[in-house]
């Protein structure tokens, strides 16, 4: 192998290295906060969902919203993912982007399937996307700084590999714990009803601001070039598994308004 094809390799492994890690929750969470958010379904929602989805389950439509993003035709929904505005202020103080955002995505699917008027299609695309971006929503660097990419410009060692605090939060905590998307959402904290109701109140803006303040104590919990491992995990892990849960429960208040 020559010089020129070895260099060509190397840049292309270091490419697809940094690109993964836009992605969110990774695979794992969203399927555990889907799976999550059925069991908090009424039976009409369920009913009305499974025939929309043609019998398929939240958690196998969690993660189409990414799936579509290596399609040129969706290339415009990828700033739907997340949404980044100045700590020191609230969603809209700022002019929020014209390419659109995670506010405006999940607004935007709410609308659509609220609408007598919209064709089966567009109500299926837009429920997948919602499992989707709901998810997003709790992942709280997907609420992060603008400037650094939600964490993803933050490097940082993952046990013996280099990483960044974006993808740390996606899937490398997630992946460490080994659990499948199934164990996960059975093994959910238990929540009285009274407690499930607190986290279903407030509106998705509410829910946006909450995540923003965890992100700042994710930016807050690692240094850059800082070897994280057991300890970081032992200490984070709750909380990405109490966002799933909140992300589930959540979910399936916002599907209860529309289809129940």
């Amino acid at each position: 192998m020559n010089l020129h094809i070895k260099l060509v390799l190397i840049v292309l492994l270091i490419s697809s290295s940094v690109f993964s890690a836009d992605y969110d929750w990774g695979k794992t969470g969203h399927r555990a906060t889907g799976e999550i958010a059925e069991s908090y379904l009424s039976k009409k929602t369920k009913k009305n969902i499974a025939l929309l989805l043609k019998g398929h389950g939240l958690a196998f439509v969690s993660t189409y919203a990414d799936d579509i993003k290596s399609d040129d035709r969706y290339r415009s929904y990828s700033p739907w993912h997340y949404v980044n505005f100045s700590f020191e202020k609230k969603y809209g103080e700022e002019k929020p982007s014209e390419f659109g955002d995670l506010v405006q995505g999940i607004n935007k699917c709410i609308e659509v399937l609220k609408d007598e008027k919209s064709s089966i299609d567009d109500k299926e695309f837009y429920l997948k996307m919602l499992v989707h971006f709901v998810g997003d929503l709790h992942q709280p660097l997907h609420v992060g700084r603008g400037e650094d990419k939600g964490g993803n410009d933050v490097q940082v060692r993952w046990f013996k590999e280099g990483s960044n605090l974006h993808r740390v939060w996606d899937s490398d905590m997630i992946d460490y714990n080994g659990m499948s998307y199934t164990e996960l959402s059975v093994n959910t904290d238990r929540l009285s009803k009274l407690q499930i109701k607190a986290l279903q109140e407030g509106t998705v803006l509410d829910w946006v601001h909450e995540s923003q303040e965890l992100a700042k104590k994710v930016y807050a919990s690692a240094n850059v070039g800082e070897k994280l491992g057991y300890k970081y995990a032992y200490d984070h892990f709750p909380i990405v598994r109490s966002q799933l849960q909140k992300g589930g429960i959540r979910l399936a208040k916002i599907l209860n308004e529309i289809f129940g």
